[in-house]
């Protein structure tokens, strides 16, 4: 609680009575300094139930038209303020953007005495992508002798999507495929929708599970199984490794991934699937969640997909309930049992020459994990894997033999595996005349795309620009890489 400047003002008169009263050695003005005192108390008081009855009743509201926009694009913003009985207090209610975005003015609102509600709308500019949480609202309320500020409402958020891929194309041999979660079906019977098999009836199966159709063709009572509904425990690995920065600005391998990858995020958010996800710089793990199903994970995985970036030798960042890299801390363990192999070398006699092998296979083997992280983080990720699950792995094809065998470790255990495959020849600029050369190398993808869809529990897509991967196939006179002419 403040005061005011007409306050001082009347403070000031107090004051002087009492100099007169003291300087007279009268009564009376001292008396009206008594009075001015007590009328002041009493205001004070009034006012402080007056503005304690109006915060208890008062309602306030942020709402952005939308919480999720794209860079660069303009969302209205509503600030709305309602009270439950009408108050003779002042009221201004004053909400500010957050510091990355612009507005023309500051949303504010004045609550005149007698009224109940008021709203107004600025128009609100976000340039900068990222996950932006609005100050929250002030509420400055006074009688004109007192002045109190207090903040009320709660903060609103929205986040911002960089401006990325539009036409994105996921597919195989030049053909869009149908990329979208479904009903998950479990291993045993239950109660679901699919039908799983006939068998006969016995004692204690109830009448209304009996197919009459199979029983009349029968000529003996049939129960019909079907399959029981589960959810679909997945796994999401997001290379951000600096090859994934290819591409022409908000169109590079990284940011036509991230696209698809959020795309998933949301369908299993729907579905309200498990889901975790391990994101993968060129050091090892950056970011790591276990499957859950909670609302604050599906909010986690989007806001770490929007702020990866191609790394450049080391991580962008780690989340820190995932711990160090797997891959990390085995190369430093390696590194200490290496200094003291290292003087194996140049030991000549018997005990180094037996030993010497050994050195070597942990040499190779550390060489393994530094060059092939994305083996390590899927490895790392998978090794507390209860059950089957469905691993979707998103990255591109500059290092075949490192994806191949990633694909092969996912798929152990009978884990299904998608692979999403950025393929570097549609990243690159390319003329008119290099058309047919790169349609070539795009042959060359495609075989290696369906090598690895021929692996066990493994599917292979291709994800790319659209327009582009079109501009290849006509450049090689149109002919599918599957075999025969296009349409």
């Amino acid at each position: 609680m403040e005061a005011t400047r007409r306050l001082w003002g009347v403070a000031a008169l107090a004051v002087v009575l009492g100099l007169s009263a003291a300087v007279l050695g009268r009564l009376l003005p001292l008396l009206g300094t008594v009075l001015v005192g007590v009328w002041i108390l009493s205001r004070q008081y009034l006012f402080y139930r007056a503005s304690t009855t109006l915060v208890s009743g008062l309602t306030v509201r942020q709402r952005p038209a939308r919480t999720l926009v794209r860079t660069d694009e303009t969302a209205a913003v509503t600030l709305t303020a309602t009270v439950s009985r009408p108050t003779a207090l002042a009221c201004t209610i004053r909400a500010g953007v957050p510091t990355a975005a612009s507005a023309g003015e500051q949303p504010r609102l004045a609550l005149e005495p007698g009224e109940t509600t008021t709203e107004t709308t600025v128009d609100v500019e976000w340039p900068v992508a990222g996950r932006h949480e609005f100050q929250q609202a002030t509420l400055t309320v006074g009688d004109g002798l007192f002045e109190q500020t207090v903040p009320v409402g709660e903060p609103a958020t929205v986040t911002v999507q960089p401006r990325g891929p539009r036409n994105v194309h996921v597919g195989e041999g030049g053909d869009q495929a149908l990329l979208a979660y479904g009903e998950h079906a479990a291993d045993h019977p239950g109660s679901g929708v699919e039908p799983a098999e006939l068998r006969e009836y016995t004692a204690g199966d109830a009448a209304d599970r009996i197919d009459w159709n199979a029983t009349a063709r029968l000529n003996t009572p049939y129960i019909r199984e079907y399959e029981a509904e589960t959810d679909q425990e997945t796994l999401l690995v997001v290379d951000h490794r600096s090859p994934l920065s290819t591409g022409p600005p908000a169109e590079t391998k990284l940011a036509y991934l991230r696209e698809v990858a959020l795309a998933l995020v949301d369908s299993a958010k729907q579905l309200d699937d498990p889901l975790g996800m391990v994101s993968v710089g060129d050091d090892g793990i950056t970011a790591q969640f276990g499957p859950t199903t909670t609302p604050s994970q599906y909010d986690a995985l989007r806001r770490t997909l929007l702020s990866l970036e191609p790394t450049t030798g080391r991580p962008t960042g780690t989340d820190r309930t995932a711990g160090r890299s797997k891959v990390s801390s085995v190369r430093q363990r390696m590194e200490g049992v290496g200094k003291s192999l290292s003087a194996l070398k140049t030991d000549e006699g018997e005990f180094g020459d037996t030993l010497r092998p050994f050195y070597d296979s942990q040499q190779q083997y550390r060489t393994l994990l530094e060059d092939r992280p994305l083996v390590g983080a899927v490895r790392t990720a998978l090794a507390r894997r209860t059950g089957q699950q469905v691993t979707l792995i998103c990255t591109d094809d500059s290092n075949p033999l490192e994806l191949r065998e990633t694909a092969t470790l996912a798929a152990q255990n009978g884990g299904q595996v998608l692979l999403l495959l950025a393929p570097t020849v549609l990243y690159e600029t390319a003329t008119v005349e290099e058309l047919e050369a790169r349609y070539e190398q795009y042959v060359t993808f495609e075989q290696f795309r369906r090598e690895l869809s021929r692996l066990d529990r493994v599917t292979a897509l291709e994800v790319g620009p659209g327009d582009r991967l079109t501009a290849v196939l006509a450049g090689g006179g149109r002919p599918s890489p599957t075999g025969g002419e296009r349409a």
